[in-house]
Formats: C-alpha cells, structure tokens, sequence
C-alpha cells in the first residue's frame, strides 16, 4: 500500500491555532491613541482555500468622525490629507463605525471555526493601539487578540530584507501606487497582499492518519 502523501491545511482555523488573521490599517490624527482621532479604519478578512492558501476574502472600512474633544494634529493631517469635517467625507460617529466592521468580522470568526480575530498590520501595535482606544471610549465588542498580533514589518525583512511596507511589497511583485498610499483601504489591502504572498511560501502540511 502507497503512503499517503502529506495534505494541506485547508481550514484557516487550523493554520494559525484557532485564530482568524483580519489586516487592519487606520488612518488618526496623530500618534497619541488615547488623545488623537481616529479617522479611518480598513480591514481585510482573510480566507484559505482548498490547497491551504490564503487569499483577501472581504474589505470592511468606514470614515470616522473625531470623537468629542479630540486632538487634530496639522502635521498629521497634511500627512494622510484627510479634511475630518469635509462636506463628502460621508463618515460614521466613532461608535457606529467601529460596529460596521467589527461585526462581520465576530462573524467570520464564528463561521469559521476560530476562537479569536488577530490583528495583522505594517508595524500593528500602532493599529492595534487606536483600536483599543476606540473600543475604550465606545464600549464596541472587540473581536482581536488584546496584545498579539501579526507584523508584516517583520515579516518583509524576513523574507525580502524591506521592513518598509511600499519597498517590501514591490519586492513581492505587487503593485504599489505613492498616489494611493495613506488610504486606509489602499494600504490594508496591500498589506494583506503581503501577508498572503509570505505565508504562501510556506504552507502548513498536516500527516494524514
């Protein structure tokens, strides 16, 4: 009798201990988490398919109006070039928009088998942190892992030697647009691009039998 060959994992559950990897990006008003607004929010849920390989399945993000009191840094904000109080900026209050993307994530965790969202980003403590932040003043549902978390900084050096995101993903062969850049959806779903293209070289075979 023939051995049976080694088979992929093929259920994203299995692949990273019952945790679903989302890409987060958000675009603030500075870099104080607890100070600074919050102004937008990108997450790209990821899949995996038959052969064990992940893919971008579905991008959740909203624009976010600054809660009361908030901090704008200028220099900030003339980085990213978001106007928070633009007329067409059509945002969400703080709370409602945390909701909007949360909820289809908790979701996505329980049809998926998984126990926990963890959080995957370009240096992801920064993200993570405004999160939390938001989560604090809203009192949302969190569906991430309160501290651990992906970074596709590492990530990029490990397998390219680019910790920077633009440099690591040219590397990756994937498109990269400067005039795009610094867009919550643009930049989340580069780096979810990213994350896919490393994990990819080195899928999880389980032993059957």
């Amino acid at each position: 009798m023939l051995p049976t060959p080694d088979a992929p994992v093929s259920r994203i559950a299995d692949r990273f201990r019952a945790f679903l990897p989302v890409v987060v990006d958000v675009e603030t008003a500075g870099f104080d988490a607890e100070k600074d607004a919050l102004l937008e929010v990108a997450a790209v849920v990821l899949g995996m398919n038959d052969d064990g390989l992940l893919y971008s399945k579905a991008t959740h993000a909203s624009h976010i109006i600054p809660f009361e009191g908030a901090n704008l840094d200028k220099a900030a904000l003339a980085f990213n070039g978001i106007d928070p109080f633009h007329p067409f900026r059509v945002a969400q209050a703080e709370k409602e928009a945390l909701e909007t993307i949360f909820s289809p994530i908790r979701e996505e965790v329980k049809e998926t088998g998984c126990s926990r969202a963890i959080l995957v980003g370009h240096n992801p403590f920064f993200d993570l942190s405004f999160i939390k932040a938001g989560v604090a003043r809203t009192q949302v549902k969190n569906p991430f892992h309160a501290f651990s978390t992906f970074d596709t900084a590492t990530l990029g050096g490990l397998a390219y030697g680019q910790t920077v995101l633009a440099k690591a993903a040219q590397e990756a062969g994937i498109e990269w647009s400067n005039s795009e850049a610094h867009s919550a959806i643009y930049d989340a779903e580069r780096t979810a691009e990213l994350f896919c293209t490393i994990v990819n070289k080195w899928p999880l075979q389980r032993k059957e039998g």
